[in-house]
């Protein structure tokens, strides 16, 4: 008779063998972490029974710093030392919050970086200035006390959600922060993606989904596939600049205008007061989600006293275009999955922002079905991440579940002519590597730029500089001759390397991308709306590049023939060539892309004669000596 094998509630049945691992979902508004406990995904409480944590941290001098509840209580009495939303600026620069006068804080530029416009940026509190990733870690500390305290012990690791959007910037500030609190990074796992994890087990449901994710800071749509435990992300598309504090702000600017038609000659709100307003403003925003009318009253530092009714009909009226603005990104990524709505079998609501009930009424009016809401859209997606988190650490089999997700944009690197050769196109499953030869521009070239954009367009310029570094030590050959590989690879986490070969000598170069933290909030969603409506701009750009190039090339290959076998032309035919050339070097200063090609083909013509006889010269040459029986002639 066998033994069977039996454990207490909420431990493994071999404690020695069980690796202590987290889900964590590091909020815009609350950030969570969960854990697998007797094979069910459970979010972890303090000890007060209180699952979200706010993710608010309050400086109180050097030494001493409030995380959650306590750090929330007090955001209007001292805004400008007590961080609120601080996902919003992860992987951000100082340019790009220029235009928020309604954020109570003190920017300085990160005067380490040679551009103080590219710098990350940072805040400057009573405890001296401290960067996102800085106050990210207070946050992450806080759920990693809470999470050994609860599990009796020191976590192996954690899986740390991000929203599919985040671009290379944004993912490294958030695992940076995750180190610097002391959390060893299994995973960075996209947010629609975790949520998909944490409904397809719980309800053994295959078929394709459309996570609809708006949180405080973002909003996110995945679709995916969902099929005997493979999760494969097929399409994904959003707004990194979109949330819950956009409602947020709507009607804090509302209650302003209801101000000023009282009291037109207000001086303008200091920092106190605008903390206030936005705090009542997201209370007033909750409580409609169950009610018809908000209340709103508190009393400013000058002793003016606010008291409004926010009704149910004037938030949708204030925020509707904000619905509007998630409705775009879901048809992009409807198209770009090849689906048709009557393919989708589910939506799933992710975010405390979707429990707005014009939101949920948006969705379904979209995909004509009711959205799936059985699960809590605020811990959906910590539960999804400790399930991966448990997988991860090894409590369970790698084959029990699958997750095959997606890079958000495409990846590539410049060529000549400021053109974008794409090595990784977006929406790629992960982990991927790809490959691409390359080759010499100029004769003699020992050196090669390797520069690293993310984008859509066909142009440099309408890209997303990641990277630069070079590959040098390439032998000395004729243009073209080299052959250099050029390899991408993005791993499970989203983050990027690349690596240049030289393959006759073996030289190689490769680089880490690290973006810099400076970019504009709107820039990654501009990216694919500008690749749409200039795809017929680009092309023309394209072609036009590609020629130039070409009779470069052409140029300087007849420039260096007419040094070395010159002497084979009449003056005549020198002088044809040369103005031929001319002809197209002035061709070359135009936007002309048929006139470059022309003048290309015109040249290529002229030269004929020349190439012909160059060819006679070098076989002459080659006989030269040699006796007929001695000439291979096959």
């Amino acid at each position: 008779m066998a033994l069977l094998q039996i454990s207490e509630p909420g431990m493994s049945a071999a404690p020695h063998q069980h690796k202590l691992a987290v889900g964590i979902d590091l909020g815009t508004t609350n950030s969570l972490v969960a854990t697998v406990r007797s094979g069910m995904s459970t979010v972890l409480q303090d000890e007060h029974g209180r699952s979200l944590l706010p993710s608010v941290v309050r400086y109180i001098n050097d030494n001493e710093v409030i995380v959650g509840h306590q750090a929330q209580a007090k955001q209007s009495e001292d805004p400008i030392n007590t961080i609120v939303s601080v996902k919003r600026f992860m992987g951000r620069g100082i340019k790009d919050i220029a235009d928020k006068a309604h954020i109570p804080y003190r920017f300085v530029s990160n005067n380490a970086s040679e551009s103080p416009s590219q710098g990350m940026l940072q805040l400057d509190t009573r405890a001296g200035l401290k960067s996102p990733v800085e106050i990210s870690a207070e946050i992450l500390k806080a759920l990693k006390v809470r999470a050994e305290k609860a599990l009796g012990g020191e976590l192996t690791g954690a899986v740390i959600t991000v929203p599919a959007y985040f671009d290379d910037a944004q993912r490294q500030a958030t695992k940076d922060a995750a180190r610097l609190a002391g959390l060893h990074v299994l995973r960075l796992l996209n947010e629609p993606t975790a949520a998909a994890v944490a409904y397809g087990l719980d309800n053994a449901a295959e078929g394709v989904y459309v996570i609809y994710d708006l949180g405080g800071g973002t909003f996110d749509v995945s679709i995916l596939r969902l099929s005997k435990g493979v999760f494969e992300v097929l399409a994904t598309n959003g707004d990194s600049a979109l949330g819950g504090d956009d409602f947020d702000h709507r009607i804090y600017c509302w209650i302003l205008d209801q101000t000023r038609e009282q009291t037109p000659n207000k001086q303008p709100l200091n920092e106190e007061d605008t903390r206030l307003l936005l705090t009542k403003a997201r209370q007033a925003k909750e409580w409609l989600t169950d009610n018809d009318e908000a209340q709103i009253t508190c009393k400013l530092s000058d002793g003016y006293a606010i008291d409004v009714v926010l009704s149910a009909d004037t938030l949708v009226e204030l925020t509707q275009n904000l619905v509007n603005k998630t409705l775009s990104p879901m048809r992009k990524a409807m198209r770009d999955a090849g689906l048709e709505l009557s393919e989708i079998k589910g939506v799933v609501m992710v975010g405390g922002a979707t429990r707005m009930p014009h939101v949920r009424h948006a969705v379904q009016d979209f995909f004509e079905q009711e959205p799936l809401t059985n699960l809590d859209p605020d811990k959906v997606v910590a539960l999804g991440a400790a399930i991966q988190a448990n997988v991860l650490a090894g409590n369970r089999s790698d084959d029990d579940l699958l997750l095959l997700d997606v890079t958000p944009l495409s990846l590539g690197l410049e060529t000549m002519g400021g053109l974008v050769e794409k090595i990784i196109p977006r929406n790629s499953t992960l982990p991927v590597a790809r490959a691409q030869d390359f080759t010499t521009f100029k004769d003699g070239q020992t050196a090669m730029s390797i520069h690293v954009l993310q984008g859509e367009r066909d142009l440099v310029s309408a890209c997303r500089s990641l990277a630069r570094f070079e590959l040098r030590g390439i032998p000395p050959m004729a243009a073209g001759a080299a052959r250099i590989r050029v390899t991408f690879q993005v791993d499970a986490d989203g983050l990027l390397s690349v690596s240049a070969r030289e393959e006759t000598k073996g030289i190689e170069a490769s680089i880490t991308v690290k973006p810099s933290y400076g970019l504009s909030e709107d820039q990654i969603t501009a990216m694919l709306k500008s690749s749409f409506g200039a795809a017929e701009a680009d092309k023309q750009a394209r072609a036009l590049a590609e020629a130039k190039v070409d009779a470069m090339s052409l140029i300087s290959a007849i420039n260096i023939a007419l040094e070395q076998d010159g002497h084979l032309l009449s003056e005549s035919e020198k002088d044809e060539i040369n103005a031929s050339v001319k002809s197209l070097e002035q061709t070359l200063n135009t936007e002309d892309s048929h006139a470059v090609h022309a003048a290309t083909e015109a040249l290529n013509e002229t030269t004929e004669n020349f190439a012909a006889k160059r060819m006679d010269a070098s076989v002459s040459r080659a006989l030269a000596g040699k006796k007929i029986d001695e000439v291979d002639l096959k």
